[in-house]
């Protein structure tokens, strides 16, 4: 099974959920949802598992869970298919 790791740029507390896009070597999103309980990371996971359709398990990060930068594993996705997937919707 391929799995991708691809960097992770949050920003919480933002109007509205949305991926805005890749800047430099990462992938820029802001979630509505503030930086406590874990739930600004939640939301990040719930809003790319229904990006990338897949299952919110397949999903995990790997580094930087109370940074804004961070790292995640993508399960049963090749790393072409997540950025073609994740270009695609900048900004949607």
């Amino acid at each position: 099974m391929p799995t991708a790791r691809i960097r992770v740029r949050l920003q919480p507390r933002a109007a509205r959920n949305q991926i805005v896009g890749w800047h430099a070597d990462a992938l820029k999103v802001r979630v509505h949802a503030p930086p406590v309980d874990d739930a600004a990371n939640h939301a990040l996971l719930s809003l790319l598992s229904r990006t990338l359709k897949i299952a919110p398990s397949s999903l995990r990060i790997v580094h930087g869970h109370k940074s804004r930068d961070k790292l995640l594993e993508i399960d049963g996705l090749s790393q072409a298919n997540v950025e073609h997937i994740l270009t695609e919707t900048d900004g949607r």
